[in-house]
């Protein structure tokens, strides 16, 4: 699968290719984008690239990225589209739903590519069969705004804004206890538990990356919990329920850095099955306008946001 584009750089940066390349595509790694080079799959300006290349503003690229055998099936699955033009559009992410697919049993069936595939016939792909125009991702279990690109020209101009942290991303969360201070601002080192690689830990981590988060406190709910908004200043993977159980306020409802007492009360309580993390607000500007969109709770989450007292 080829895809081609200039590289947009400010006017005197320069950076070497498989570091430019794999900060665009996210999922795949510097090793990855190296054994490309090693292929002769990435050109800049109609030129096969050496390892040792260096990109610059305005190069032309094109990398022919390695076909996937995985086969993934449009399936009618509901997806709330709630904006849509000729560059991207805007998803309402349902909970339970994985963003792209997963290489394990079945990882291939019931995600937003499945339903993407169906809804969007004209979609079509980039890095690989399974992912197409993929910006970003949220949890399996999180809700809330996603952005979808549309062409090769969006993919590309979009991922750039992300990686220069010029896409303002805000959740919504209720938390374990009372946070007293109005806001709030966590830093830390964020990177692999060494003896779980499957769950982020800010103790000891593998390979870590340094994160921030800041936070400002809308309502508490029973004299027991905190509702608050989160701004991502950095996106590093389990970013804010990583932070947040940290300096001791977990997200209810969080099965992996939550509390399984308070998880079954809540539970009991709300039928909530899942944690309280809703990304309700992207912004960005694009080819010369301003974005900016705000949606609603799912239904899951508005039984207890509905008992909010206001501060």
């Amino acid at each position: 699968m080829k895809t081609s584009f200039c590289a947009l750089l400010f006017e005197k940066e320069i950076r070497r290719v498989d570091m430019y390349v794999s900060a665009l595509f996210k999922d795949k790694s510097r090793t990855y984008i190296q054994r490309l080079i090693e292929k002769e799959c990435i050109m800049i300006n109609n030129k096969i690239a050496s390892k040792n290349d260096k990109v610059r503003r305005w190069d032309e690229l094109s990398v022919t990225f390695e076909t996937d055998k995985m086969t993934i099936e449009s399936e009618n699955i509901p997806l709330e589209i709630i904006y849509e033009n000729e560059d991207f559009a805007i998803v309402n992410k349902e909970a339970w739903i994985n963003v792209h697919p997963v290489p394990w049993f079945w990882g291939n069936s019931w995600t937003m590519v499945n339903a993407l595939l169906h809804h969007m016939k004209w979609l079509s792909v980039i890095g690989w069969i399974e992912r197409p125009w993929i910006v970003h991702r949220l949890d399996k279990d999180t809700s809330g705004v996603i952005i979808i690109a549309k062409s090769d020209r969006s993919m590309h101009s979009i991922q750039v804004l992300m990686n220069k942290r010029l896409v303002s991303k805000t959740y919504l969360a209720v938390v374990v206890g009372i946070i007293k201070d109005r806001e709030g601002y966590i830093e830390s080192y964020i990177g692999r538990d060494q003896n779980d690689r499957k769950i982020m830990t800010v103790v000891n981590p593998t390979n870590p990356k340094l994160a921030k988060t800041k936070f400002k406190v809308l309502w508490y709910i029973d004299n027991a919990y905190s509702l608050v908004e989160v701004d991502l200043l950095t996106w590093r993977t389990h970013q804010i329920r990583v932070h947040f159980s940290s300096i001791g306020y977990p997200i209810i409802g969080d099965k992996t850095y939550g509390i399984p007492k308070i998880n079954e009360e809540i539970f009991n309580e709300y039928w909530l099955s899942r944690q309280f993390l809703h990304a309700y607000k992207i912004a960005f500007d694009l080819f010369g306008k301003s974005y900016s969109f705000t949606w609603e709770l799912k239904k899951d989450l508005k039984s207890i946001y509905n008992k909010v007292k206001f501060i």
